[in-house]
């Protein structure tokens, strides 16, 4: 819970169910991922709907906007462009150490394949060096590769970047209910406008070339929610109208068949802010123990997945690459076990380690 009595204190409540929320967004991109080799065990209909789990990562940058916003955007009003020092070399320590160490994995793996005479174009030694910089995604390249998933990672990085601007210059604070939910509405409408210029019509279209403007538009909406959802909070509103504008968004675009760019992110919005709002069952469940465990491990879960189901394939899959209901009970014990000791044993402590030893160019004065 928050501790009242300050501004900064109150920036940062504890809302577990968001924390609840993410847990159940990285599992659904895991079965996206693995979706394919489901379907001899599941439905058509269950497919498709797996088929969605890329959307877990639009919900990925508004929770971030929103988080970073709620934790930091008092320290930068009171401290301006000198916070952002320390601001950027914390988020470095919170991603990158983790990605590495996956990257590593990988590039393991591709030395095993070369040296057993099984080489893949998704290992490219070319662009190794970006990955490493977590500038993948910033327009260099046409593929995905090497660790599919950290394109996001790579994006949100910039967005990190863009941040302290974006605190600085807009005066969150000043803007109302109807301003803040106009901003919200914009910048969808912006996205959508976009995406529909380049012609598609699916979020997850030709994400290098829109990974990165996807990721700013969404961060920035997460941004305007958390100056919402402060405004709702302290004037006593509750999330149950959220909770119908993103139930009634959900519906009409599904039964309309409109083009998700232009609905997706309005129901999104409006869901996490009832979340955030509510105190209801939806909140005690996404609080509960369980899943706030799974969203502590959420980014281990989210950035070691895909290099665990490529050995899980290449391990125990034949070649129908159908992995059965025991299959797909021990690959997801596998991977949340391995996502709990990642947590634990090398994210945590990676983070600590470095955040102890903030080079003192980016220390704040």
């Amino acid at each position: 819970m928050s501790v009242a009595g300050s501004p900064v204190a109150d920036a940062r409540p504890q809302l577990d169910q968001l924390t609840g929320l993410r847990g159940l967004a990285a599992w659904f991109v895991v079965l996206y991922h693995i979706r394919f080799s489901l379907t001899a065990i599941l439905p058509g209909e269950v497919i498709a709907i797996f088929a969605k789990g890329y959307l877990a990562v639009d919900l990925f940058f508004m929770l971030s906007g929103f988080v970073m916003w709620l934790s930091y955007g008092e320290k930068f009003r009171s401290q301006g462009w000198a916070q952002s020092r320390p601001f950027l070399w914390k988020r470095f320590a919170r991603v990158w150490p983790l990605h590495a160490l996956i990257l590593a994995g990988f590039v393991m793996l591709a030395l095993v394949l070369a040296a057993t005479g099984r080489t893949s174009d998704t290992y490219p030694i070319a662009e190794l060096p970006l990955h490493i910089l977590l500038i993948q995604n910033w327009g260099f390249t046409s593929e995905l590769a090497w660790n599919p998933p950290a394109w996001s990672i790579s994006a949100e990085f910039a967005a990190y970047l863009a941040f302290p601007a974006l605190i600085i210059a807009i005066r969150w604070e000043r803007l109302g209910l109807a301003s803040l939910v106009a901003v919200i509405g914009a910048l969808a409408l912006c996205l959508h406008a976009w995406f529909a210029g380049l012609g598609y019509s699916i979020l997850d279209d030709d994400i290098p070339r829109t990974g990165l403007v996807r990721c700013l538009a969404e961060f920035t909406i997460g941004i305007a929610l958390a100056q919402l959802w402060r405004l709702m909070r302290e004037s006593g509103r509750g999330g149950a109208i959220p909770f119908v504008v993103s139930a009634s968004t959900g519906i009409t675009g599904i039964a309309l068949g409109l083009p998700e760019t232009l609905w997706v992110l309005a129901c999104f919005a409006s869901l996490l802010l009832a979340l955030a709002l509510d105190g209801g069952p939806a909140t005690r469940v996404l609080s509960s123990t369980p899943l706030v465990k799974l969203g502590d491990w959420s980014y281990a879960t989210y950035l070691s997945h895909y290099l665990l189901f490529v050995v899980f394939k290449l391990a125990f899959v034949g070649s129908d690459l159908q992995i059965g209901w025991l299959g797909l009970a021990a690959y997801g014990a596998v991977v949340l076990a391995v996502s709990a000791a990642l947590f634990a044993g090398f994210e945590k402590p990676a983070q600590k380690w470095l955040n102890q030893r903030t080079p003192l160019l980016l220390k704040s004065a």
